[in-house]
């Protein structure tokens, strides 16, 4: 079993063989953890690319804005509107590997016109087993993926993160907004606006890691499990303000927070159609 201090090891010698590198940057834990360290290994060679899009809510930008600015490391920031992609608006399966195709695309641009050898993304271990279309992008534009070539679990990198001091090593964890709709549902400026403000309330209120799925009108709030006392005590609070953004009816889903939980539609698909 490989230590944890060799994979450390593993992904500063696999940055340095690149030469200089543009990391697509989140502000996320594996993002940031991925940007910091490739800093460190490369210098002024490892830069920083920001996509600013309606899925991106404004505290990510500015959070990943101070991080750059706090460590000297050299930031672009670029637009990127999914919306705007054909098909797009009606979440189609393959949504993930559309948007990642036009960000890579754009991000490539970028390190091109800076005279940058490679692009790395942040996906880990973690992520190998769930249904990631943008990966497929990933590997079509020859993306590079270091966390996952050194072997690192999402537990790891919160490790390494604040072994670091890096402020990211406990924050939660995030997924554009786009990941909030059902499969085949339409989406709208002004649903993700609804879904953003939502999840921005209950961050606010104090829980710690949040979703906020939409079905139609619905919300469908994941939480922790050990957080849902906190959430009846303010239920009718939370009720209220949902109202007030848009939504009809509120509810909590029993199993908790976790990731991918829409995908959990499609497998249902695959039994049916057996």
């Amino acid at each position: 079993m490989v230590e944890l201090s060799e994979k450390y090891q593993n992904l500063q010698n696999d940055l340095r063989s690149l030469g200089s590198v543009a990391v697509a940057f989140s502000g996320g834990v594996d993002s940031t953890f991925l940007l910091y360290t490739a800093h460190q290994v490369l210098g002024d060679r490892a830069i920083a690319v920001t996509a600013q899009s309606c899925s991106f809510p404004k505290r990510e930008l500015d959070e990943a804005k101070a991080f750059c600015a706090s460590h000297g490391i050299t930031h672009f920031v670029c637009r990127s509107e999914e919306l705007d992609i054909e098909g797009f608006r009606q979440n189609p399966k393959n949504r993930c590997y559309l948007c990642k195709h036009e960000l890579f695309e754009k991000i490539w641009e970028i390190a091109k016109q800076n005279g940058i050898n490679a692009v790395a993304e942040g996906s880990n271990m973690d992520d190998n087993g769930d249904y990631r279309p943008g990966l497929t992008a990933v590997k079509e534009l020859g993306i590079k993926s270091p966390l996952r070539e050194a072997e690192l679990t999402k537990t790891e990198i919160r490790k390494l993160s604040k072994k670091l001091g890096l402020p990211t090593w406990n924050k939660q964890s995030f997924a554009c907004l786009f990941s909030r709709f059902v499969y085949g549902e339409t989406i709208s400026e002004e649903k993700l606006s609804m879904v953003d403000r939502a999840e921005q309330l209950l961050l606010d209120s104090g829980f710690h890691q949040v979703r906020v799925r939409i079905h139609g009108m619905i919300a469908r709030i994941e939480i922790q499990p050990e957080e849902f006392e906190m959430l009846l005590n303010v239920r009718e609070k939370v009720y209220r303000q949902f109202q007030s953004f848009g939504f009809t009816y509120v509810t909590l889903d029993l199993l908790g927070y976790r990731t991918g939980s829409m995908n959990e539609t499609l497998k249902e698909s695959k039994r049916i159609a057996v």
